[in-house]
C-alpha cells in the first residue's frame, strides 16, 4: 500500500498517518469493523465505527483511482501521446473529474465532425487558427492550402478546421475545469412544466418555473426535480451565464484581432461551448447535485434507521399485536415474553361488519386468558379506528397499555421464506400480527427480519443509488446489531447473520447446532459449530452473549481473549461473579482510587482503552446499552385532531426525520410535523426519540398539524 493513502487519509479526517496505517492493516487483513472499533482500540487510537467507515470508504475510493490513473496511463502511453508533462498531470490528479477532463481528449470516441476533418487533411488549417499567427494573407489564401479532393472550397476547409478547434476547446482539461467551477458556484438550475404534461395532485407545482443558484438548491429539491424530470412532468436545465464560458476559453484560446483568423476561433468558441461543452458540464454538473443529493438522502435514511433499530425493547411484556384493517378484518396475535406465539384469531370492528362488541369481548377473554400485558397496534389502514377500540378496552381493564408500532415492512417480513420457516402453522396476513407484537418486545431482533429499504423512513428512497443505498443500510444493522449485542442462545438466523464474522451460512450452522444440541453453555462451545473456524470466532465472540452460562464472563461486552485480565482485576477487587451492581461500582471506583488507569493497565498487560471498557462491563454486566434511551410512549386513551388545542403540549415519538423537519406522532390520526425552523441549531433529533412538543397550529381539513419545540 503506497504510504501516501495514510498521509493523506489522515490529512483530510486530522488524524496521524501511523494511526490511519495500522487501521487499514487490520481491515485489510480481514478483520470486521466492528471488531476493530470495539476490540483493537490501543491499535487504531480509539477510532470509533464511524471513523473507521469514512476510513476504509477513502481509502476504497483512492485505490479506485488509481486503478484507473493506471489505466488511463497505459491507454495514452499505448497511442504514443504520453510525453512526461502530461504524466505528471495525471499522476498528480486528484480526483476523478480532474483525471477524466485530462483523459477526455485522448479517450476513444465515436465518430465525429472533428473526425472527419482531420481525416480530410485539416487538422494543420485548425493548428493554424489555434496559433492565431499574425501575417497579412488573406483568409482565402492560407485555406486554399487545405483544398483536396475531398475539401471543394474555402467555406468547406474552414468549416472542417473549426469542427477541429470546437472539439479541442470542448476537449480541454483546464476549459472543462474552469467552466464546471463556475457552473457550480454562479450557474442556474431551472425547472419549467413541460406543455400539457399531467399532474393531477400538483405533486412538482413548487417546479412548474424554477430558478435558483445551484450552489443553493436543497439535496430534497434535486431529488424532487430529478424525479419530475423523469416522470416527464419537468424540464430541468442548467444555465450557465454567456460571461462564464467565454472568459474561460478565451484564458486559454484568445482571439488575436491582428491575425486574419482571429473571426474564425471566435466562431470555433461559440459552437464548442453551445454543441459540445455546456451539453457536457450540464451532465457533469447535474451528475455532481445528484451524487451529492442522492449521498445526502442515503445519510438520512441510515440515520433514521440507527434510531429506529435502537428503540428500547419492551422485555418481560406478554404482547398483543394487532395488526388493523376494514373488510378484511383486524389480525390479532398474541406473543409471550421470547416471542413465541400464544393465539391469533381475526376481528371484524370495523366497516362494513361493524361487530365492535364482540370484538371487545374477543380481545378482553384473550387479555385474561394469556395475561397480556400490552397491546401493539400497527400504524396502517384503520390504525386510528382501531386505537379507539382498544382505547375502550383499556377503560374496562386495569394494567393494560398499548402503543402504536411503525408497521412498515410487515408485510414484505409476512410474505418472505424467513416468516414461513419461522411460522409455518401460520396464514401470511396473521404473520404481520405476529411482526408487530415483536416488534415492540425487541425491535432490533425483529426489523433486522426485513429488508432495510422496505421499513420507510428514508426521503425519496426508490430515487438514490440502490446499490448504496443498501451498503450503507446494511452498514447501520451491522453496527447496530453488534453495539448491542446478540443472545447466542435466543437470537434468529437473521439476526446473527448480522453479528461480525458470522453471515447467513454460519448463522444457519449455529441455529442447527443450537437446536439438535439445546443452548450454548459457554461461549467456547461455539467453537464446535460445523465451519465456525478460529477467525470467525475472534471476530464474533465479543458481540454474543450467554444469560446464566458457565462462564459468566459471557454476558458481558468482554471478549474471550481479554477474560484473563478480567478474571485478574476481578480477584484483586475480591468481587465475586454474582455480586450486586452496587458492590461492583463501589469496588471499582475503590480500585481507581488507589491506583491511575494508566499504573493499572500495566499492572495486568493490557492498554487504556481495553481497560476501561472491561471496567465498565464489569460494573454493569449484561447491559443492553439501548435501556439507557426513552422509552416508548405508552397510552391508555386516544385523541382526535379535534381535540388539539393551540398550546397544548404533549409528549410525542419521533417517526421520521427529513431535511425540513421531523414527523411526530403525538397520538391522533396524523403525525405532526416540527419544522426544522422550530429546532434549536445545537438539538439532535433521531427516529425514537421521545419529544415534548407544543401545539401550533392545527388544519383539521388538511389534516395537518404544526409543532413547536419546548
Amino acid at each position: 500500500m503506497p504510504t501516501n493513502y495514510s498521509q493523506k487519509i489522515a490529512q483530510q479526517m486530522n488524524l496521524r498517518p501511523q494511526q490511519v496505517a495500522a487501521t487499514i492493516e487490520l481491515l485489510d487483513a480481514g478483520n470486521t469493523l466492528p471488531f476493530v472499533a470495539r476490540y483493537r482500540k490501543e491499535v487504531t487510537g480509539s477510532l470509533d465505527e464511524d471513523q473507521i467507515r469514512k476510513l476504509l470508504d477513502s481509502v476504497t475510493k483512492m485505490r479506485a483511482l488509481d486503478e484507473r490513473r493506471d489505466t488511463i496511463l497505459k491507454t495514452i502511453d499505448e497511442q504514443g501521446k504520453l510525453t512526461p508533462d502530461l504524466r505528471q498531470q495525471i499522476e498528480q490528479a486528484s480526483t476523478t473529474t480532474a483525471l477524466e477532463d485530462l483523459y477526455q481528449p485522448y479517450k476513444p470516441k465515436r465518430r465525429t465532425r472533428a473526425t472527419a476533418a482531420r481525416e480530410k487533411g485539416l487538422q494543420g488549417l485548425a493548428d493554424l487558427i489555434m496559433s492565431q499567427k499574425q501575417g497579412n494573407q488573406r483568409i482565402e489564401e492560407l485555406a486554399k492550402n487545405y483544398l483536396n479532393a475531398d475539401v471543394a472550397s474555402v467555406e468547406e476547409a474552414l468549416n472542417g478546421a473549426r469542427d477541429i478547434v470546437a472539439e479541442t476547446i470542448s476537449d480541454d482539461p483546464e476549459v472543462r475545469g474552469e467552466v464546471r467551477e463556475k457552473a457550480l458556484k454562479w450557474g442556474l438550475s431551472q425547472s419549467a412544466k413541460v406543455p400539457d404534461a399531467e399532474d393531477p395532485k400538483g405533486t412538482y407545482q413548487l417546479y412548474y418555473e424554477f430558478e435558483y443558484r445551484i450552489d443553493r438548491v436543497k439535496p430534497y429539491q434535486i431529488l424532487a426535480l430529478n424525479r419530475g424530470e423523469s416522470e416527464k412532468v419537468l424540464r430541468v436545465r442548467v444555465n450557465v451565464a454567456d460571461r462564464d464560458w467565454l472568459q474561460a476559453i478565451q484564458q486559454k484560446f484568445r482571439p488575436n484581432h491582428r491575425s486574419p483568423l482571429a473571426e474564425q476561433i471566435e466562431m470555433a468558441a461559440t459552437d464548442a461551448a453551445k454543441r459540445l461543452l455546456l451539453p457536457a458540464i450540464e451532465r457533469d454538473v447535474r451528475a455532481i447535485l445528484t451524487e451529492q443529493a442522492e449521498d445526502h438522502a442515503i445519510q438520512v435514511f441510515a440515520d433514521n434507521l440507527r434510531g429506529l433499530l435502537l428503540q428500547p425493547p419492551l422485555a418481560g411484556q406478554t404482547v398483543m399485536g394487532i395488526d388493523p384493517a376494514y373488510r378484511t378484518g383486524c389480525k390479532v396475535a398474541v406473543v409471550d415474553a421470547t416471542g413465541k406465539v400464544l393465539d391469533t384469531i381475526t376481528i371484524y370492528p370495523h366497516q362494513p361488519q361493524n361487530r365492535q362488541q364482540e370484538a371487545l369481548d374477543t380481545l378482553a377473554q384473550l387479555i385474561t386468558r394469556h395475561k397480556v400485558t400490552l397491546i401493539a397496534i400497527g400504524n396502517g389502514t384503520a390504525s386510528r379506528e382501531t386505537e379507539q377500540l382498544v382505547a375502550e378496552l383499556t377503560r374496562r381493564m386495569q394494567d393494560i397499555h398499548y402503543l402504536m408500532v411503525n408497521e412498515a415492512g410487515a408485510s414484505v417480513y409476512s410474505a418472505s421464506p424467513l416468516a414461513r420457516e419461522e411460522l409455518p402453522e401460520l396464514d401470511v396476513t396473521l404473520r404481520g400480527a405476529v411482526s408487530i407484537a415483536r416488534r415492540a418486545l425487541d425491535p432490533l431482533a425483529e426489523l433486522v427480519k426485513i429488508d432495510p429499504k422496505s421499513i420507510g423512513v428514508g426521503l425519496y428512497q426508490h430515487d438514490v443509488n440502490q446499490k448504496q443505498l443498501e451498503a450503507a443500510l446494511d452498514n447501520v444493522v451491522e453496527i447496530t446489531v453488534n453495539h448491542v449485542g446478540v443472545d447466542l442462545n435466543t437470537a434468529s438466523a437473521a439476526l446473527l447473520t448480522h453479528v461480525a464474522g458470522i453471515g447467513p451460512k454460519l448463522a444457519d450452522a449455529i441455529v442447527a447446532y443450537r437446536n439438535a444440541n439445546g443452548p450454548f453453555k459457554s461461549l467456547s462451545e461455539l467453537k464446535k459449530v460445523p465451519g465456525l473456524g478460529p477467525k470467525a470466532f475472534e471476530q464474533a465472540a465479543g458481540f454474543l452473549r450467554i444469560r446464566d452460562g458457565s462462564e459468566p464472563l459471557d454476558n458481558t461486552a468482554i471478549h474471550p481473549e481479554s477474560y484473563k485480565i478480567a478474571k485478574a482485576i476481578l480477584k484483586q477487587m475480591k468481587l465475586k461473579d454474582r455480586a450486586t451492581l452496587a458492590e461492583r461500582e463501589a469496588a471499582i471506583n475503590d480500585l481507581r482510587l488507589r491506583q491511575s488507569l494508566e499504573d493499572m493497565a500495566k499492572d495486568f498487560n493490557t492498554g487504556v482503552p481495553t481497560l476501561k471498557d472491561i471496567l465498565e462491563q464489569l460494573a454493569r454486566p449484561g447491559r443492553d446499552p439501548r435501556e439507557d434511551l426513552p422509552a416508548p410512549i405508552l397510552r391508555s386513551d386516544v385523541l382526535s385532531m379535534e381535540d388539539l388545542q393551540t398550546g397544548m403540549k404533549l409528549n410525542g415519538t419521533v417517526r421520521n426525520v427529513v431535511d425540513f423537519g421531523a414527523f411526530i406522532d403525538i397520538g391522533v390520526k396524523q403525525d405532526g410535523l416540527l419544522h426544522r425552523s422550530q429546532i434549536p441549531r445545537d438539538a439532535q433529533v433521531g427516529v425514537g426519540e421521545v419529544l415534548e412538543v407544543e401545539i401550533l397550529n392545527v388544519d383539521i381539513e388538511r389534516g395537518r398539524i404544526g409543532l413547536g419545540w419546548v
